[in-house]
């Protein structure tokens, strides 16, 4: 193609990207018709250039002069342009003649050269910038030989001299009669090496909120296939802020124009990447040639593609990583390959063998084929369907659940439903239009920054209505912050945008083919299997042939983003919704009030902005009675066994999206890492959710029927079922007569604190209202947990409103979904586990506490029979509704023909002995802690907060007889329950501050303590508890001083503290500076804090508090994990909230030997040791430390404390096996 056809491609594509930088206008349609008229004369030029040659020329067959082409003015499919007509092509070729018979050029011929370097220089900064190279890795120069049948391409895809087959028309300058080219702007003639690209430029490490949320618009953009839209936004940044942007976001750009076989625009973003000074990785290549196989490019164009993808340092073999790529990419940039390497095979990704590399776990895995993996009480078809019905709940949108509570039917009830649902209707139906005339109006600015546009084009229109309306059912009498709103509102848009991502990329069709043979190693009805689920899910993936574990969410929608789509539905909301002044009083004057307000209100010295609900609409509602709740699919127990954990970003829920870690705000960093991370690495932590996951569960029935019954009569405080508001306290009204100037501010305070109790007492009361609602929705039903991570690792059920996380109540209300025959000791551990939970016998023997359940099975008899009008001996009890519940099934068990026989589906549980400090007597293998927390050997149980308690007692006997006034006041008032919190925490890192208003809370709660004295009181309490605690554990305060000082000087040297878990899971603390960022809306500016952004210094405070209990709560969790590991390999039901482990009444004993041996193998571990090198290896290696004249002695300093592990005592861990109170 000649010079001036390659300046006039460019032009055509540059030209129309400049243009539609702007807003329509008139400005515009002039540029339009300029850039017509030069594109007309590029092509005249064109044609009469290709005249002159053939009259011209000295040599070249016809058959060559016959391949000049001349592009169509409005071409962009790649597609060569059709050949000139033959008329235009002489009869004979040119005379074979030297130099010397060329004919000098006329007036006309040198008229046409001036005017080819007019167009030349007006378009030379338009030319070839593409950044393609040739074969030998310099920048390809714009080619002066005649047009090839890929000419209609872009011209950075062009073959380079010497690339051209057979044989070609002169080419150089002297041949054509023209001066050298310059070379165009933004290209040197040497092409310097350029480092390999990070993620973030470290010059714009202050715009990782705008680079979220680029990502995030572009993504959407591409999604919703609005590619101009993406493309100008792309552009309109990539000129003015170029320093932000990353390869992402270009690779996700060429994408979408891929898919549309658009390689003109493939061509454009390229050509960006090189301005912008970024390699294209192989993502970049993949789109490329994804683009050219879609579009059928010419091979000489994929051999130039394919010769620069070795030049950059790349394989085809290594073209395509681990990413699954949407729709048929793959399969088009193959068939561009192939063109050129007709018999090329992408290698095939080895199989993952789940090989584990982690000490404490070769064993379990080795012995994979002694034991078959447990099966559920399910036909593989009956696991099929209830899939089908998950399915189809969690693509629906909301579910609908109704209500326990009841109000008895009258005629003014109904009346008001039904004025309540016309409202409704009348609502819903202004707010779609307008809506729809905001989402127009959005539509018509035309701007091409970063717009809420897109964001409410990802779901149907009718769905963003529901969000609004659902929120709106919600929303609290007393009000909510508009932050709060507008993230939840945020939040429920991104959850269904992500279902949509599933469904438009054809993900659920692949899920449904997978779980539909994964069932089969669950079903009782199916062959037993050695694999785990996670194993057989992978191995039914690879002969489907879909690794869902290599399919991303894509990029998160950052705070911002989503508070900004929430605060737009609000102001649509405020704006919209009226209700009529007269409603309730039809005699009153008739006109249109707001039926949503927002108000200001004071959170301490803090003016926030709030949403509250006109009391017309209020007092509607409440004599309505609604006895509907609406619910999303994410946050309800699933109905079949969840997807097991494969990856960090697939597993839990079908089409709902979860993360294996439950991240902060900003803590994108976290999964970032996970990601990195190898599956067998991480394969025991996913084996142990997914086992924690696949646990089924059922409602108890009866204990479900007198909890709503309690409910729906006023409610019980003690029982933990809190009133309804109607007995709520009334507010103080007036001031007292006689009373002096310091009235108005105490009523104020009374008032203040009255709006504080009834608000605490309405969320208490939906709270329980959801929990029973949700119950009662699965009654009768089987249902299971999904399960994710903290980022210590602790583990806990995705769903949040109802699981076995809960208090006393909700615990009760679940029973596990399998049944086990009590066996010969079953009915014993059911009345021992009684007795611990009525509180009664702590420090009792196992013995004693079951002689004391047969010495009072009349009271539970009476309990289980008659348990509202009986004696009410459960009601007084530590955790009453479990004692229900438990003497309930103690008194089927006893009435059934024989006990040892009775189906039992209660879970027992086993709780640790203050565990946190189990687990820093072991680490330190402390002889005299460890006796207190019962890991050695004994006949009673040992209970620290007594012995800290008596500890505390003598203490203060003796200031007492000292005359300290404060010491004599506490005389009586020490017990077990005032310092139980205080010594349970402090392993945990309470300060003394927190201690002292945990003390404080407890003596508030003793009527007969002089509350005068509660601040005093306290403050000598917590000295005395904390000196005893010193005494009792010191090998656990030097290594939690230890652990304090590392991580103080891990922080300030500008890092957080990281480590490993014996099982491999990478623990990062988030803590860092707190970062405001300011948004102005037209209700008000919203303030958001990110208290974990990663481009923030580290909180040094936060920093070392929080590292001695992280890590302990790490070192639990991964006790937890082996337990749950090996007791569903001896196919035990097995379930746990932290360090309380359940399971069926006749495996307590095989689950405590289970317990005890996996706490021995975790311990033998040298855990300090690895992780002392594992820091020395981070944070003192290399140059990750600043070494600047102000910190010159850090790095020497945290070597030597790194290094400096405290020393260990003499426990034998051995004995932890045989301790009967170890977990108990």
């Amino acid at each position: 193609m000649s010079m001036l056809k390659l300046q006039g491609a460019l032009l055509r594509g540059t030209e129309s990207l400049r243009i539609g930088l702007r807003s329509y206008s008139l400005t515009e349609m002039k540029e339009e018709a300029r850039k017509k008229l030069l594109w007309e004369q590029v092509e005249l030029v064109e044609v009469l250039e290709a005249r002159v040659k053939q009259l011209q020329a000295d040599t070249g067959p016809e058959a060559l002069v016959e391949r000049v082409f001349v592009s169509g003015l409005r071409r962009s499919t790649g597609q060569p342009a059709a050949p000139l007509p033959k008329a235009w092509v002489p009869k004979k070729p040119a005379p074979k003649d030297d130099d010397r018979g060329i004919t000098p050029p006329s007036r006309w011929m040198e008229k046409l050269h001036r005017e080819r370097l007019v167009k030349r220089k007006q378009l030379e900064e338009l030319q070839t910038g593409l950044g393609w190279r040739d074969s030998s890795g310099a920048k390809a120069k714009p080619s002066r030989s005649p047009p090839k049948e890929s000419d209609d391409l872009p011209p950075a895809l062009k073959m380079g001299p010497g690339q051209t087959k057979g044989k070609r028309l002169p080419s150089s300058a002297s041949e054509e009669g023209l001066a050298p080219a310059k070379p165009a702007l933004g290209h040197r003639e040497e092409v310097e090496a350029r480092p390999e690209q990070p993620p973030a430029p470290a010059e714009a490490k202050g715009d990782e909120n705008f680079r979220l949320s680029l990502l995030a618009y572009l993504e959407t953009c591409v999604f919703l296939r609005q590619l101009d839209r993406a493309q100008r936004c792309l552009a309109f940044y990539h000129h003015r802020r170029q320093k932000v942007l990353d390869l992402r976001m270009y690779n996700l750009v060429m994408h979408g124009q891929a898919k549309q076989g658009a390689l003109r625009q493939v061509a454009s973003v390229f050509r960006m990447l090189d301005e912008a000074g970024l390699d294209p990785n192989p993502d970049s290549y993949v789109a490329v040639l994804s683009c050219m196989g879609r579009s059928e490019t010419h091979p000489d164009l994929i051999e130039r593609c394919l010769a620069q993808l070795r030049n950059d340092g790349y394989s085809l073999e290594g073209l395509f990583p681990e990413g699954l790529y949407q729709e048929d990419e793959v399969e088009m940039a193959l068939k561009a390959i192939r063109v050129i390497v007709p018999d090329f095979q992408p290698p095939r990704p080895p199989r993952r063998t789940g090989a584990c590399t982690i000490p404490l776990l070769q064993d379990f895995y080795a012995q994979r084929n002694c034991v078959s993996y447990p099966k559920l009480d399910f036909t593989a078809q009956d696991l099929r369907e209830r899939f089908q019905q998950q399915l189809a709940l969690e693509t629906s949108g909301t579910i609908n659940i109704q209500s326990v509570q009841k109000t008895p039917v009258t005629e003014r009830i109904v009346q008001a439903r039904m004025l309540l649902d016309a409202l409704r209707s009348r609502w819903k139906a202004d707010l779609l239009r307008s809506f729809q005339k905001s989402k127009l109006h959005m539509e018509m600015k035309k701007t091409n920054q970063i717009n809420l546009y897109p964001f409410f084009c990802v779901i149907p229109e009718k769905e963003y209505v529901d969000i609004m309306m659902q929120m709106l059912s919600t929303l609290p009498p007393v009000g909510e912050s508009l932050t709060t709103i507008a993230h939840e509102l945020g939040n429920k848009i991104y959850a269904r945008y992500l279902i949509q991502k599933k469904i438009h990329g054809r993900l659920l069709g692949k899920i449904e083919s997978i779980y539909g043979r994964y069932v089969q190693l669950l079903a009782k009805d199916t062959k037993p299997d050695n694999f785990l689920p996670r194993e057989y899910w992978e191995k039914v993936g690879a002969e489907v042939g879909c690794d869902l574990a290599l399919v991303g969410q894509g990029y998160l929608w950052p705070t911002q983003v989503l508070v900004q789509l929430g605060i737009h539905l609000v102001e649509l909301l405020v704006q919209v919704l009226k209700v009529e002044s007269n409603l309730l009083m039809p005699k009153a004057e008739k006109k249109l009030i707001p039926a949503l307000y927002h108000v200001y209100s004071f959170r301490g010295t803090w003016q926030v902005g709030f949403l509250r609900l006109h009391p017309i609409v209020l007092r509607l509602s409440s004599e309505a009675a609604d006895t509907g709740l609406a619910f999303d699919a994410s946050v309800l127990p699933m109905l079949c066994p969840p997807v097991p954990w494969i990856s960090a970003q697939a597993g839990a829920y079908l089409a709902s999206s979860a993360l294996l870690i439950r991240l902060l705000d900003g803590a994108a960093h976290r999964q970032q890492v996970l990601r990195q991370c190898s599956r067998p690495r991480l394969g025991a932590v996913f084996d142990a959710l997914n086992q924690l996951g696949n646990c089924p569960w059922q409602v108890n029935g009866p204990i479900l029927d007198l909890v709503v019954a309690i409910f729906n009569d006023k409610g019980n405080v003690k029982l933990g079922v809190p009133p309804p508001p109607s007995e709520a306290p009334r507010p103080p009204q007036g001031l007292p007569e006689g009373r002096g100037p310091l009235t108005k501010a105490e009523l104020k305070r009374e008032h203040a604190q009255w709006r504080k109790r009834a608000a605490e007492t309405y969320s208490q009361r939906m709270d329980v209202l959801y929990k029973l609602s949700i119950a009662s929705h699965f009654r009768g039903r089987v249902f299971w947990f999904p399960h994710n991570l903290d980022f210590r690792g602790r583990t806990y059920p995705c769903p949040p409103h109802f699981n076995h996380l809960g208090g006393d109540l909700t615990r009760a209300l679940l029973l596990l979904g399998e049944g086990r025959s009590l066996g010969p000791r079953g009915l014993d551990w059911l009345k021992i586990h009684l007795v611990n939970l009525t509180g009664l016998k702590k420090r009792s023997p196992l013995a004693e506490r079951l002689a004391y359940a047969n010495q009072i099975l009349d009271d539970i008899l009476d309990s289980a029979d008659r348990p509202l009008t009986g004696r009410k001996w459960w009601m007084g009890m530590e955790e009453p509704w479990q004692v229900l519940a438990c003497s309930m099934e103690i008194a089927n068990a006893v009435r059934s023909p024989d006990p040892a026989a009775y189906i039992s589906h209660f879970p027992v549980h086993q709780d640790g002995s203050c565990n946190g400090l189990q687990h820093y007597a072991a680490l330190g293998r402390d002889v005299i802690g460890a006796a207190s927390v019962n890991l050695l050997p004994d006949d009673v149980p040992q209970d620290v907060y007594s012995v800290v308690a008596q500890r505390v007692e003598l203490f203060r006997k003796q200031d007492a007889e000292c005359g300290i006034r404060v010491a004599e006041i506490l005389e009586g008032f020490i017990s077990r329950k005032v310092v139980k919190q205080t010594v349970m925490t402090v392993v945990y890192g309470v300060t003394r501050y927190g201690g002292r208003l945990q003390i404080e809370k407890r003596l508030k709660e003793m009527d007969s303590f002089p509350q005068k004295y509660t601040w005093e009181a306290s403050h000598y309490l917590v000295k005395q508890v904390f000196d005893s605690l010193r005494e009792m554990f010191t090998g656990t305060r030097e290594i939690q001083a230890w652990l304090t000082e590392c991580a103080t000087l891990i922080a300030k040297s500008g890092q957080v503290v990281e480590w490993v878990t014996p099982l491999g899971l990478p623990v990062i603390q988030p803590y860092r500076r707190s970062k405001s960022l300011t948004l102005k809306t037209k209700m008000q500016a919203v303030n958001l804090k990110f208290s974990c952004d990663t481009n923030q210094k580290p909180n040094t405070m936060k920093q070392k508090n929080a590292f001695p209990p992280n890590f302990i709560h790490s070192l639990d969790s991964t006790h937890m994990m082996l337990t749950a590991l090996h007791c569903h390999r001896l196919g035990l039901t097995f379930a746990s909230v932290h360090d309380c482990y359940w399971t069926h009444a006749a495996m307590v004993d095989v689950m405590n030997r289970v317990c005890r041996e996996q706490f021995v193998r975790l311990h033998q571990q040298p855990i300090l040791e690895d992780l002392s090198q594992f820091m020395l290896k981070k944070y003192c290696a290399g140059s990750l430390m600043n070494t600047t004249n102000k910190n010159s002695g850090l790095r020497e300093k945290l070597m030597e404390r790194l290094s400096d592990i405290p020393p260990k005592g003499d426990f034998d861990l051995q004995k932890v096996k045989d301790s009967t109170y170890f977990f108990s």
